[in-house]
Parts: structure tokens; sequence; C-alpha cells
């Protein structure tokens, strides 16, 4: 079985964890979720002070190589041992996800389409095109009750790291996507368009 692989990019906060599993929930079974953030590179040589200082918004900050290898073992019908991170600590965590190949494969990541070898294995290609403020409040209120930040952390770390990265990595990424879907979880109807264009995909 020769998976379908769709990939959802945008901005931090531009609900693409929601399309994601929108989209999931009408192929229920037949249908896996793979997201990008889990293949931050393990940082175990640092210390927790230096790992707070990274650059997560940059492509250097992601193993995009052992996803790719991921994906290319999935299209060939093999199983695969997906990393899980661990947002609280930095780092990646010793905890692995058992992948099953799927008939649809969604794969999320707001730098999915930077890299030219990740974006040429989507099948279809979504772009979730949120407006920044809404964007930067959904970010905190994340970062604040799910992975144990300030306000202040999460704030300057948008404001140095988040918005730059997302001018020169993200948004040029834009032009490659086969469908643009604004307001992310909340357009409906895009979605549903979504739906029937994976649908169309898969009767091929």
């Amino acid at each position: 079985m020769k998976p379908l692989f769709v990939g959802i990019a945008g901005g931090t906060g531009s609900g693409k964890t929601t399309v994601s599993c929108k989209i999931s929930s009408f192929f229920k079974d037949s249908c896996e979720i793979i997201a990008h953030d889990s293949y931050y590179r393990d940082r175990s040589d640092l210390t927790f002070d230096k790992r707070k200082e990274i650059n997560y918004d940059h492509p250097d900050s992601l193993e995009t190589s052992l996803l790719i290898s991921h994906l290319k073992e999935l299209k060939k019908g093999k199983r695969v041992k997906i990393p899980t991170y661990n947002f609280s600590q930095h780092n990646r965590s010793e905890e692995v996800v058992i992948i099953q190949p799927k008939k649809i494969i969604i794969v999320d990541g707001i730098l999915l389409f930077e890299n030219e070898t990740l974006r040429n294995l989507m099948d279809i290609k979504l772009f979730i095109d949120t407006d920044a403020d809404i964007r930067l409040g959904r970010r905190i209120t994340r970062d604040m009750l799910e992975r144990g930040r300030t306000l202040d952390f999460s704030l300057n770390q948008y404001l140095t790291m988040s918005r730059p990265m997302h001018l020169a990595f993200v948004e040029p990424t834009k032009k490659y996507a086969d469908i643009i879907l604004p307001h992310g979880g909340e357009n409906i109807l895009g979605i549903e368009l979504v739906i029937s264009a994976i649908r169309q995909s898969l009767k091929k």
C-alpha cells in the first residue's frame, strides 16, 4: 500500500494541528498524523539553560533528514519509529511512537515546505494562512498552558526568533502550496474542499 502524503504547513499557531485532526477524523483508521516537531534534534549534550537559547524556528533545529527517511520507509510499506519531543525540557525524549503505513499520512510543521526533498514527497501541499496577531495569541496560550513557559519567555521567543524565521523561511514557502487555507480550523468549507481533494487523489 503506497500512502498518500498530505503536507500541512503554516506559521506557528496557525491551526495546523487542528486542521490535521479534522481531516484525520474523516478518514479514521485510514489516516495517521506525523508532526515535524517530533524531529527536533537531540540536545542532550547541552545544559537546560543552553537548550532554552536555541532558535527552534530555524530549519537547522530539526532533523529533517530522519523525517525524510521515515516517509520513504512508509512509502515502501514499512513501519517506522517516530521520535517524541519534550517541550518543557527542550529536548528529545527516550520514547518513540510506532507508525504503521496507512492510506493517508498527514505531515504537519511550520518548515515542512522549506526543504525541497521533503516538500517533493508530499502529494498534496496545504498552507494554513492565519493572521499574525491570532497566531501570536494562540502560541502564547499554548506555551503557558502546555509547555510550562512564562509569558515573558514566550513573547521574547516569538519576537526574536519565531517572527523573523517566519518571514525568512515559512511565509516564502506559501508559493509551493497546492491549496492555501485561510483561518485554519475555523474554515469548515475549506476543510471540506481539502477532504474532497484527498478523496479524488485516493481514487487515482
